[in-house]
């Protein structure tokens, strides 16, 4: 089955994206690609660590044979070193999906990084939306330095916000620079281009979730398979290409872990713990963003026929013929 024909009337209604989410190593990966193979489509992947170049093995990124299968987008798109932003996977995801449509294509979305998710679906900015952490650090930052070493700050990163900001200001100026800071787009930019509501698509998303001593299972079993695979050997190789630990990709979980394996500072099997232990809290912080979002159809990891269901009865819905 090759490509998934809109009618002619749909061409100037929005897009229509697949998105199949969920925490790590529950599968998205496989049930992704059978379910793109089954409608003639794409995947476009929504993991924040799969875009680094030569991180194969600890971003368990789709084989060479998968991706031979469907052809995959967003993967080996940067250096272990370079900045990138869920604004930044945004603009470049709209464009795939953009080119996807041109060519009668429907994309699948499939990954989990729920706020690369939220920033194309939704985009980032909304007069509720909350970067906790980073707004936590500034306030810090105010206290300790001052509003006006902040203030100098934002007149370097958004000279228009600045402008219209009093240098006393301390809240406008934290969330200011709160959303430059976490999203890689200017607060001013934000306001031009984010005041669409509701979605930017036509989008069904299939979320996958499991009873938590399962999940843990396929965690544990991943971890060793990594192991398994050159785990060690593949941050050897960062490191020797003068990528340092330090880096926000090489403090990422299962690398950091490896790095300190690797400098001999704690024994495998120590470390192979730990990974699996931290991964596994992951995993619940990943449920804990899916759960929040009202418009994702749950269902479990093996249930393909059921996806299959599921999207071809929403392209139908659509107008898209398969």
């Amino acid at each position: 089955m090759r490509g998934v024909n809109q009618k002619p009337e749909t061409r100037n209604q929005k897009p229509t994206i697949i998105v199949i989410c969920g925490p790590t190593g529950i599968g998205k990966t496989s049930a992704g690609i059978e379910a793109a193979e089954a409608f003639g489509g794409e995947i476009i992947s929504a993991d924040s660590m799969q875009i680094y170049k030569y991180m194969d093995v600890g971003t368990a990124k789709p084989t060479p044979e998968e991706r031979a299968r469907i052809r995959h987008h967003m993967i080996d798109i940067i250096e272990p070193d370079e900045e990138f932003s869920a604004a930044g996977f945004a603009s470049m995801a709209a464009e795939k999906i953009e080119s996807s449509r041109e060519r009668s294509i429907i994309p699948f979305l499939v990954g989990g990084t729920g706020l690369y998710i939220k920033a194309l679906v939704h985009g980032l900015f909304s007069p509720g939306t909350s970067f906790a952490e980073t707004r936590n650090r500034l306030k810090k930052e105010a206290e300790t330095d001052g509003t006006e070493s902040l203030y100098k700050r934002l007149l370097i990163s958004d000279r228009e916000a600045a402008d219209k900001i009093h240098p006393n200001d301390t809240f406008r100026i934290i969330r200011a620079l709160e959303v430059y800071e976490t999203t890689g787009m200017t607060i001013s930019e934000h306001h031009k281009k984010h005041r669409f509501s509701g979605n930017r698509f036509n989008v069904l998303k299939i979320g996958f979730t499991t009873d938590r001593e399962d999940l843990y299972k396929r965690i544990e079993k991943r971890v060793d398979l990594m192991i398994e695979a050159g785990f060690a050997e593949e941050v050897k190789r960062l490191l020797e290409m003068n990528y340092p630990a330090g880096l926000k990709s090489m403090q990422s979980i299962g690398y950091r872990h490896m790095v300190e394996y690797v400098a001999g500072r704690i024994p495998l099997d120590e470390t192979v713990r730990t990974l699996k232990q931290d991964t596994r809290r992951f995993a619940k912080r990943q449920m804990t963003w899916f759960n929040s979002d009202p418009e994702i159809v749950w269902v479990k990891p093996d249930q393909v026929n059921d996806i299959k269901m599921l999207v071809g009865s929403f392209l139908k819905a659509t107008g898209n013929k398969y």
